[in-house]
């Protein structure tokens, strides 16, 4: 579909996230990762969660994803977040959907 402007990389400071839409983009020293926003085991909203280094805790039932796989590294959960290229132009990052 092609890369869509999320943020400044000057409003996503490092250990960060925002959601945008269905995609959750974090700030991990730097570098940019965007993965799926909705948790595959009940759908709660992830960037609603707390992200702990390169693990974000889902904050319904704490399940715990890799934010630079969506890798499910904790239940109940059990399916992974799909992943989202990123790149950086300038000071935006944008997500490709």
């Amino acid at each position: 579909m092609g890369f869509v402007k999320v943020v400044s990389t000057k409003e996503l400071e490092p250990g960060k996230m925002i959601g945008f839409g269905e995609m959750l983009v974090a700030n991990l020293d730097g570098n940019y990762y965007a993965i799926g926003n909705r948790c595959s085991h009940k759908g709660c909203k992830l960037s609603s969660g707390m992200l702990d280094g390169e693990k974000i805790v889902c904050p319904c039932h704490s399940s715990i994803f890799d934010v630079k796989t969506g890798r499910v590294i904790k239940g109940p959960a059990n399916k992974p977040e799909p992943m989202f290229q990123v790149k950086i132009e300038g000071d935006q990052i944008l997500v490709n959907t």
